[in-house]
């Protein structure tokens, strides 16, 4: 019915052959009954239709992951700020299953609009175009407060912007927590701990940080963050959660965030030098996208005030995880090249999560080489797309426990 209406609209003959469509619509002279010189007219009229029938059909609603049911007494209203970002978009994606309604803030300095798009229309989702640096006035019963760029060349662009966002950015969503009485979730980093002379990095380590490096805008931010929510919940009683994260890969990762895990999987992908800075000596702790929102959830579920490591205490050099990296891969030429070391480098990381297990009963479980697999196959579709319609969605049930091989 609405091909016949847009077509008499448009001012088009439709042409009907014992009540049925002609079968060959491809043939703009098969429609139209004008003379052959106005068959550009008729044309012109039938793109016109086209895109008129594409705009409409983009109106019908979505086919939606199935959500949970829950009843207004369970159901929560949930605001995450960076929530179009790598691990912001994780989150809001197990939240929706599980049947909140979900509320995101993103400014989409390193968030994409696409990370979370499969949830665009739903009723319990809302996207908001927002930087948390100005105060954002809404009714939530939780804030999870991930913004912030996370990667080294994105935080270093701007380093007074990194500062503000975590700092007038942190005051801003403790302040809507202070008015709605919400539980505020604070997302800190392992670099609070900076290049640790403790090893591994337990809660109680007050870290070893160069407040004037080139990494002292995030580090420091994030030091401050904490120090706002603490105060915040010693003064004005906010309910406040810090988590500080360790290193996490994943699908959605940002394709030049500078990035161990997305250097080594591009450039192995297209056959260049994968480039370690430094020996390759120094370590780090990997986990996966889906133990880390699990950890999350977890810890803002729970009654414990103090911070929490949520990382793998599973420790590789750089260098092992280059060759790992090339040989999931395979198929490649890629050498590995050693260049100088970065500034302020840290030289070993790895969590202390003795407090997550018992306080949480919280552990990452993806095996590492699961995770990298996953991550290979995201980043593979990604370099091949060729048109904005292919669109390389990572859907949300492949996050869950069941889509892994566990050890």
């Amino acid at each position: 019915m609405i091909l016949i209406y847009m077509l008499s609209v448009m001012g088009v003959t439709l042409c009907m052959c014992h009540g049925n469509y002609l079968d060959d619509l491809d043939e703009p002279s098969s429609m139209c009954t004008k003379p052959q010189s106005d068959d550009h007219s008729c044309d012109s009229k039938l793109l016109q239709l086209e895109d008129r029938i594409r705009d409409l059909e983009s109106r019908v609603p979505k086919n939606y992951p199935e959500v949970k049911f829950l009843t207004y007494k369970d159901r929560k209203r949930i605001l995450i700020t960076g929530g179009a970002g790598f691990v912001g978009s994780h989150l809001v994606d197990r939240l929706m299953l599980d049947g909140h309604e979900v509320s995101v803030a993103d400014n989409f300095f390193t968030g994409r609009k696409r990370n979370v798009e499969q949830w665009v229309g739903h009723e319990n989702f809302e996207l908001i175009n927002h930087d948390i640096v100005n105060p954002l006035y809404i009714e939530v019963d939780e804030v999870y407060h991930l913004a912030s760029p996370a990667s080294p060349p994105h935080y270093m662009y701007n380093p007074v912007k990194t500062i503000k966002t975590n700092t007038m950015g942190t005051i801003n969503m403790l302040g809507l927590g202070k008015r709605v009485g919400a539980k505020v979730l604070i997302a800190s980093t392992s670099e609070v701990y900076g290049d640790p002379e403790v090893h591994p990095q337990p809660e109680s380590y007050w870290g070893h940080v160069n407040p004037i490096g080139p990494r002292a805008c995030y580090d420091e931010g994030k030091r401050v963050a904490e120090a706002l929510g603490y105060a915040y919940a010693k003064q004005e009683n906010v309910d406040v959660r810090v988590a500080r994260i360790f290193n996490t890969y994943g699908p959605r990762m940002h394709m030049n965030d500078g990035r161990v895990v997305s250097n080594f999987i591009l450039q192995s992908l297209q056959n260049e030098t994968i480039t370690i800075y430094g020996s390759g000596k120094q370590t780090r702790s990997f986990q996966y996208v889906s133990d880390l929102v699990d950890g999350l959830i977890a810890l803002m579920n729970s009654n414990f005030t103090e911070p929490v490591n949520l990382g793998n205490p599973e420790e590789h050099t750089i260098e092992e995880f280059a060759y790992l990296i090339r040989d999931l891969v395979g198929n490649t030429n890629s050498e590995v090249e050693h260049l100088d070391p970065m500034e302020d480098d840290p030289q070993k990381r790895r969590p202390d999560i003795s407090r997550a297990q018992k306080v949480l009963k919280w552990k990452p479980v993806v095996p590492l080489k699961d995770g990298l697999q996953k991550t290979i196959e995201y980043f593979r579709k990604e370099l091949l797309r060729s048109s904005h319609s292919e669109r390389n969605i990572f859907h949300p049930h492949d996050l869950l426990p069941e889509s892994f091989n566990k050890k």
